[in-house]
């Protein structure tokens, strides 16, 4: 007899899918349909664990019965918050301010059950890029691939090429802190 799936991943990412998958954890997605939407001087890690937990709440209220993974993940350089690129100008605005220099990842996670957050972190990876030529940065916009990504870039795809080093989990910058997320969900029975 097949158990119960105990997990609802409240994120349409295909990256946190492939990461729990990865990870051999039971899941199922329902998408939580929050606008994401900073308020003003909020941090980056404020914002990304306030994102986190309302969007495990949101499915939680839908599902109380069940346990939900809420998660969000910032791009954060010198105190200026990098969201999804709007627009190619955006894109290259991003990428340009990422060039040569050294920017915060954060993604937060939240766990919700019966519409409380049982459990929240966030955690915080430091990725530096290379130089990028002005034709690398319209190559790569061209390719589509920065507009869903929060920074304008994804370490899994062709912006993993820019990357020179990152202190920290590589999972983390993907879009979920693999390690301390299953280490949480074993803590509470859940995994």
């Amino acid at each position: 007899m097949k158990h119960a799936i105990k997990l609802i991943l409240a994120s349409g990412s295909p990256r946190r899918r492939e990461l729990l998958t990865r990870a051999h954890i039971d899941f199922e997605v329902v998408q939580s349909g929050l606008d994401e939407i900073r308020e003003p001087h909020e941090s980056a890690r404020d914002y990304a664990l306030r994102m986190a937990r309302d969007k495990a709440l949101a499915v939680s209220a839908r599902h109380p019965q069940r346990s939900v993974l809420g998660a969000d993940t910032v791009v954060e350089c010198d105190g200026v918050i990098l969201e999804k690129p709007i627009d190619v100008r955006d894109a290259t605005r991003m990428l340009t301010a990422l060039s040569g220099r050294t920017h915060t990842v954060v993604t937060a996670f939240a766990i919700a059950s019966n519409e409380n957050v049982i459990a929240s972190d966030a955690i915080a990876s430091r990725v530096t890029f290379r130089i990028l030529t002005p034709d690398e940065i319209a190559s790569y916009i061209a390719t589509g691939e920065p507009f869903d990504k929060a920074g304008a870039y994804g370490i899994q795809g062709i912006g993993g090429g820019f990357i020179a080093h990152v202190d920290g989990s590589r999972d983390n910058v993907m879009g979920l802190p693999t390690d301390e997320v299953i280490a949480t969900l074993r803590h509470h029975g859940i995994a």
